[in-house]
This record gives C-alpha cells, sequence and structure tokens, in this order.
C-alpha cells in the first residue's frame, strides 16, 4: 500500500506540534537532570509561539487521508485559540515547575502538555469518528498523568484516580454508542454518516450513549462528580489547563458532530441537550456557593461555564459557532487569570487556598486582587468586561432562527431565560471571593510577595483580553469571518 506522506503538509498545525514534541524530548534528554534549566521554558513558549503564528496563517479548506482529516479557516480560528490559551499556561507553570519537587521532571510536564493538545487538534479536525476518538484519547491519557503530577500529594493521587476511572468509563459509554451508529449506519465518515443516518431506536441510543461519553470529558451534570475532587487534588496550573483548553476543545468538537453529523435528528437531541444545559449551570451554581475550598469553587465555575459554552449548540449557525469560539477564547483569559494566581499562591505559601485565606488579602496584594476582580467580574458577565459580550452573543446565537410558537423555539428561549436568571446567581457567588479579598477582616492576611515574572506576563496578557477583546470588535470580526469563509 502506497502512502501519499505529502498529505502531511495539509496538517500543518499538527507537524509543527509533532516537531516541537520531539525537539523538547531531545532538549529534555540531554540536558542536566538537577540543574534549574530556565531556558526550557523560554524554549517551550518560542516553540509554541511560532506554532500559534503556523495556526493564525491558516490557507484555506483542506483534507488529508481519505478525508478522515479536514480543516478549515474555522478550525484554524480555533487551533490558534487553544494554542494561545496553552502558551498563557506554559508562562504560569514556570515558577511552579522550579520548585524543588519538581524541577528535575520539567521536561515531562511539557511533553504531557504539547501531547493532550496534539489530540485535541485531531479531535476538531476530525472528519471521522475514528479519528475523533484517537484524538479524544490522545488528550485524556497524559491529562491523567498531568492530574498525577504532584506525586508527593495524596489529593494528586486521589484526583489522578478518580480521573482516570471516569475518564476510562466515559470512554467506554462512547465506544458502545459509536458501535451502535456504526451498526444503524455501517460507516464512519461525518459526511456519509449524515448521508444515511435516520431516527430509529438505534441511532437515537447510540447517539444517547455517545453524548453520554463526551459530556464526562466537558463534566455537565450529571456527569460531572470527578470534577471537583479532580480540580482540587490536581496542581493550579493544571486545573486551569484542564478547565478552558481541554473543555474548549471538545465543545468546538460536540458543536462539529451534532451540526455535520446529526443535524437530522435535531429533534431528539435538542430537548436532551436543553435539559443537560439547565442542570449544569443550576445544579453548579447552587454547589459553587458552598464551597469552602477556592479551587473547588472554580471547579463548579467551570461546570456552569460548560453549561453556558453548550447554549450556542441548540440552534447551529455561522453565530454559533463564531459565538462559541468567541465564548472560549474570553473564557480562557479570564480563567487562566484565578488560576494563575492560585498556582502563585499555592507555590508560595504551600498548601491549599481556602475562602477564608483570601480574607484582607487587598491589604497586602492590591494589584493581584484588583486583576482577580476584575477576571470574576468578566466570568459573572458584568460590563464592559469581555464576558458580558462573550454570554450576549452566546444568548442571541442560543435563540437565532427559533420561533416562540414552536415547541423546540419555546423550549430554547425558556433555556436561554433559566441561564439569563442564572448569571445573577452566579454573579452572587463571584462576589463572595471579592467580598473576602476586599471586606473580610482578619489579623492575619496572606503577606505580600512577588508574582513571578513570566506569570506577571501571562496575567497581564489575560488581563489585556478580558478588557479589550469585548470592546475591539475586531477580535469577534475575525472569527466570524473564519467562520463563514
Amino acid at each position: 500500500m502506497n502512502v501519499d506522506y505529502s498529505q502531511f503538509f495539509n496538517m500543518m498545525p499538527e507537524v509543527t506540534l509533532t516537531l516541537v514534541l520531539v525537539i523538547v524530548f531531545i532538549a529534555d534528554l540531554v540536558a542536566a537532570k538537577e540543574a534549574k534549566r530556565k531556558w526550557e521554558n523560554n524554549l517551550v513558549c518560542a516553540l509554541m509561539t511560532l506554532h500559534f503564528l503556523v495556526n493564525l496563517s491558516g490557507s484555506g479548506d483542506v483534507t488529508a487521508f481519505g478525508g478522515m482529516y479536514y480543516s478549515t479557516q474555522a478550525i484554524a480560528a480555533v487551533k490558534s485559540i487553544l494554542a494561545f490559551g496553552t502558551i498563557l499556561v506554559l508562562l504560569q507553570s514556570y515558577h511552579w515547575l522550579n520548585g524543588q519537587n519538581t524541577r528535575s521532571r520539567q521536561g515531562e510536564f511539557y511533553l504531557l502538555v504539547i501531547s493532550t493538545l496534539l489530540g485535541m487538534n485531531f479531535m476538531v479536525s476530525a472528519n471521522n469518528f475514528l479519528l475523533f476518538f484517537l484524538g479524544l484519547e490522545m488528550a485524556s491519557v497524559p491529562m491523567a498523568c498531568l492530574v498525577a503530577y504532584a506525586r508527593f500529594k495524596q489529593d494528586s493521587a486521589e484526583a489522578a484516580a478518580k480521573y482516570i476511572l471516569t475518564a476510562t468509563f466515559s470512554s467506554g459509554v462512547m465506544v458502545y454508542g459509536l458501535s451502535m451508529l456504526y451498526g444503524a449506519v455501517g460507516n464512519l465518515y461525518f459526511c456519509n454518516f449524515a448521508a444515511a443516518v435516520t431516527a430509529t431506536p438505534l441511532t437515537v441510543a447510540g447517539l444517547v450513549f455517545f453524548f453520554s461519553g463526551l459530556a464526562f470529558k466537558l463534566s455537565l451534570v450529571p456527569f460531572h462528580f470527578w470534577t471537583a475532587d479532580t480540580y482540587q487534588g490536581a496542581p493550579a496550573v493544571v486545573g486551569g489547563y484542564l478547565s478552558v483548553i481541554s473543555k474548549g476543545a471538545a465543545a468546538v468538537a460536540l458543536l462539529t458532530i451534532f451540526t455535520k453529523v446529526f443535524g437530522s435528528m435535531i429533534d431528539y437531541w435538542h430537548p436532551m441537550m436543553c435539559i443537560v444545559i439547565v442542570l449544569s449551570i443550576t445544579v453548579a451554581n447552587l454547589f459553587a456557593i458552598r464551597q469552602k475550598n477556592v479551587k473547588r469553587f472554580m471547579a463548579f465555575s467551570s461546570i456552569s461555564q460548560a453549561g453556558y459554552i453548550m447554549l450556542a449548540l441548540l440552534s447551529p449557525s455561522d453565530a454559533s459557532a463564531t459565538a462559541l469560539s468567541y465564548y472560549i477564547l474570553i473564557y480562557i483569559v479570564a480563567n487562566l487569570v484565578v488560576f494563575g494566581i492560585l498556582s502563585t499562591l499555592e507555590s508560595t505559601f504551600d498548601g491549599d487556598i481556602t475562602m477564608s485565606r483570601m480574607n484582607g488579602f487587598y491589604k497586602t496584594n492590591p494589584r493581584l486582587s484588583f486583576i482577580m476582580t476584575l477576571a470574576l467580574f468578566s466570568l459573572g458577565g458584568i460590563p464592559p468586561f469581555a464576558g458580558m459580550f462573550s454570554k450576549f452573543f452566546v444568548f442571541m446565537a442560543a435563540i437565532q432562527g427559533q420561533a416562540v410558537d414552536t415547541a423546540m423555539g419555546a423550549l430554547t428561549y425558556v433555556v436561554v431565560f433559566i441561564a439569563l436568571v442564572n448569571t445573577v446567581v452566579s454573579l452572587y457567588y463571584y462576589l463572595l471571593i471579592v467580598k473576602a479579598m476586599y471586606i473580610n477582616r482578619t489579623e492575619e492576611p496572606l503577606p505580600a510577595f512577588a508574582t513571578p515574572e513570566r506569570t506577571r506576563l501571562s496575567l497581564a496578557l489575560c488581563t489585556s483580553g478580558i478588557v479589550l477583546f469585548g470592546i475591539i470588535s475586531f477580535v469577534y470580526e475575525w472569527i466570524f469571518g473564519c467562520v463563514v469563509a
């Protein structure tokens, strides 16, 4: 069998990411294990920046390997967003990785992060269920290693065990659903599948099992039980990466599959999606209010945000794809501010950060308090920050083309209304942290400390995004242009 290797040139984002993986592996292999190796973070960030620029320069529609792989301007934009978020995470990881227990294993962390990103790239470019599943597993398995990276902490090992068990179970459920779909249609290509699929009991059951498996990855209610423990046990840097990059890739892949494959079955999956969205937003908000650990708090926040992201799927269109990609970008910059600060606090003061430890934080660290407040306001959807615009676009995309006098349209409007009401609830629990930093008094607030240089750079980029991405319309217009191209 002859293979046309020139097809790899149609997969430049994946090829460049593989080259980055190889270069980092060789550099780590020849480096001294006990040295601080400050250069390694510089190397990885520089290579990832080049990869980011390659994504930005993506050229039109391409396919490879019999149509299993495909890419468009919209997919290239999504890959650029994911690469940008990964660079921010790598910058934030520098201080933590140079700690006593992780200094000799920096290379492993970078290799695992790049491997997960490579799997996510294959997920969003898949035109075949087999490639999609391979990409999903390529992203999930290294992620379990990242969760267990703090091997000297019992919570980290417990979090990794829960993550890998739930990930394995969800993968099994997904494969079971795919086997049903393949048995009904006899094809795994998205385009061929869409042309042949009909709403039979077998295909509906397969759709339910497939969505259930992917909902585990997105930590949607009621498939979310692993999330809080995993976020609490994992290093804060890993929690940030898991909450934004992994979730964003899975959401885009789900939108693609529902649009391209199951568009004719929207009457079946639309009510299911509505139920999951309402449960995810409402249940997560209620549980977030009760949390005392800040990382568990952010875990339930991420579940709620996943529900808001899923709103874009209710009315698949160009506007939905644009709103989804834009929401992911804004969510990345806002959420990574919080996790970046938590990572610094965790590394500096060696322990979990509870709500009570945030009391009086403004007195000793006013700049970090201010930046964190902006991020929380953006997550809560307070104008004029970018989070308000992202929520607005998602709400508008959900109701686009929906008529109130139809059952589907009425249900969509009800779901959007419930999501809008829950925005008030989410604002309340985000303000709990703000209240702790500015109002709550304590005799022993966290002392003042110097934020690492690379973390400051990451926080500066994220804060700029929170303030400017909503005001400057170029960003949204760029994403929309890529979608309609």
